[in-house]
């Protein structure tokens, strides 16, 4: 379901899990995705939520208001089985990539010191150990978000999912705490809808 995210949109996926570390939250629900498009480099998402006053720091301050953070566990978990194959199916094979870095940087890179330095990127903390954290899991809804992902780029006859069609998925799904944050900033689901369009049909032009 998932092969036709773009590199773009796989990075969001891995950085949310990177949010939710950041936080001590125990599962990466639509919030942690809403940080990470916020944070996204140039992010088309992030430049439309800006006139709301919707930026990352703002956001993953209301996120902390509504349900608290806490430091985060450092322990290291395995992805689970379902989690390892939903990854793989959007291009992110755990061995692989695990493989590719030890090959890089030596055996047993991956566990880095429990202070070691905030890290982003597409492999960014995804593993143990690689700036603290192990796996966490994506809450249903969030995965609901991501199927209904793929159901607004082929809504808009895309044949690519991108960071745009993540966040029109979050709208249309309608009921996790990012739609809670942009409502509290009055944000205009509607045109924000059709910006979001407009923005992803460009990038298929």
């Amino acid at each position: 379901m998932f092969e036709r995210f773009t590199t773009a949109a796989r990075a969001i996926v891995v950085n949310a899990q990177e949010e939710a570390r950041d936080l001590g939250h125990p599962f990466i629900g639509t919030e942690h995705v809403l940080l990470a498009l916020l944070d996204e480099d140039h992010g088309a998402v992030a430049a439309l939520l800006l006139p709301y006053g919707v930026e990352a720091s703002v956001a993953r301050a209301d996120v902390e208001r509504l349900v608290g953070g806490s430091p985060p566990d450092l322990s290291f978990t395995e992805p689970d089985e379902e989690d390892a194959a939903a990854l793989k199916a959007i291009g992110i094979d755990l061995d692989k990539v695990r493989a590719a870095i030890e090959e890089s940087f030596g055996a047993g890179s991956l566990r880095l010191p429990r202070e070691a330095p905030r890290r982003r990127g597409l492999f960014g903390r995804f593993y143990a150990g690689g700036g603290g954290g192990g796996h966490i899991p994506f809450s249903r809804r969030n995965k609901k978000v991501l199927e209904l992902a793929l159901r607004e780029a082929l809504r808009l006859h895309h044949n690519f999912i991108a960071p745009e069609h993540i966040m029109l998925g979050i709208l249309r799904e309608g009921e996790g705490l990012a739609c809670r944050v942009l409502t509290d900033h009055d944000v205009d689901f509607g045109k924000l809808r059709e910006d979001l369009a407009d923005s992803v049909d460009k990038t298929a032009a």
